[in-house]
């Protein structure tokens, strides 16, 4: 039985990435961070406790910041595969802590390296990268179009994305970047902005909430759906040599258009209850992101299955389910803080 060790696997991506290589047969192991109340909602279906026999997701309290104790993990696991998802992944707040940014998602990566190299065990890496790095490159961007990152979240991805690179050259280990584009699903974080517009426009339709505050309308990007997009991770190491893929649709829109589909779908005017708040643009904007992964299609036989029409669906019809129980909630007399939790 391969083992598999993922970062982040609490997250959207870890969660189905979890899912697949569980489906696949592996053992999984993934990082947690110690908290006084438990982040595992996304992954709470396939962990069982660990004097089940049966049980093959561990999880193990662990930061990305503390080198030493990564080394321990990795020389105790001794994992095939690295799946390194785990980040301050969120763009606009990495405007308001770029040093923490900077630690957890570049750094945090060069430990992970380092583990691997002290270590001396034979696995193979996958690196998270991001189109973020693009930045202010004009479309359609491809593994080779040069990098202008935008935000802190970005520059600490460029660096972390070469140094995967400098340790592939120069210690010959089995490290690759994936090049993700946007990608989403029904398990995004409620502060990314697709989510906040499904999750907001379900509890519009619901009588639960009158208006959704947004940023920059008119950026546009290329919207996947996350659960495609972990099979992509999944194939780059299973490749006879390293490499690094940009991974996309080829299709690009605007965040006007998915609250315009978002909205006609539930038959609401987006004119009467969307505003825009300036606290939500970011210092530097991205204004287009589209993705050439011609490569990736070519190389590991990979293609995207669900569409943007489909994602748009598969996230409304998912929290309108939430918003539903909500409701419930609310004429039984319960006050919710907008995520179905009593307070």
């Amino acid at each position: 039985m391969k083992k598999a060790f993922i970062t982040g696997i609490t997250g959207q991506d870890g969660s189905y990435l979890a899912e697949f290589l569980l489906g696949k047969g592996y053992e999984v192991h993934g990082l947690i961070r110690r908290s006084s109340t438990f982040n595992t909602d996304r992954i709470d279906h396939l962990y069982r406790d660990f004097h089940d026999p049966e049980a093959r997701v561990y999880l193990h309290y662990g930061d990305l910041s503390v080198s030493g104790q990564l080394m321990d993990l990795l020389g105790d696991i001794r994992p095939d595969e690295i799946y390194h998802l785990g980040a301050q992944s969120h763009v606009r707040v990495s405007f308001d802590m770029p040093e923490y940014t900077g630690d957890v998602t570049g750094l945090g990566t060069l430990r992970l390296l380092e583990a691997i190299r002290k270590t001396g065990i034979p696995t193979r890496f996958y690196q998270a990268s991001s189109s973020e790095m693009f930045g202010a490159a004009p479309p359609p961007q491809s593994e080779a179009t040069p990098f202008h990152p935008q935000s802190p979240y970005a520059a600490a991805k460029v660096y972390a994305y070469y140094i995967v690179r400098n340790y592939r050259e120069a210690y010959g280990l089995f490290a690759t970047n994936g090049i993700l584009f946007n990608h989403e699903s029904p398990r995004r974080g409620e502060t990314f902005v697709t989510r906040k517009i499904t999750r907001a426009a379900t509890r519009i339709k619901l009588g639960l909430q009158n208006k959704l505050y947004l940023g920059n309308l008119q950026a546009k990007r290329d919207w996947g759906f996350a659960g495609d997009y972990v099979e992509a991770m999944w194939l780059m190491l299973q490749q006879e040599t390293p490499d690094d893929f940009a991974i996309a649709t080829g299709e690009m829109h605007s965040v006007q258009e998915f609250v315009d589909r978002v909205f006609a779908k539930l038959d609401l005017d987006p004119g009467r209850h969307v505003a825009i708040d300036p606290r939500y643009f970011r210092p530097t904007e991205v204004d287009a992101l589209k993705g050439d992964a011609s490569r990736a299609r070519t190389i590991l036989g990979w293609t995207p299955r669900v569409d943007f029409d489909g994602l748009v669906e598969m996230m409304v019809a998912a929290d309108m389910e939430l918003a539903m129980r909500e409701k419930t909630l609310v004429e039984a007399g319960y006050a919710c803080n907008g995520s179905s939790r009593m307070i």
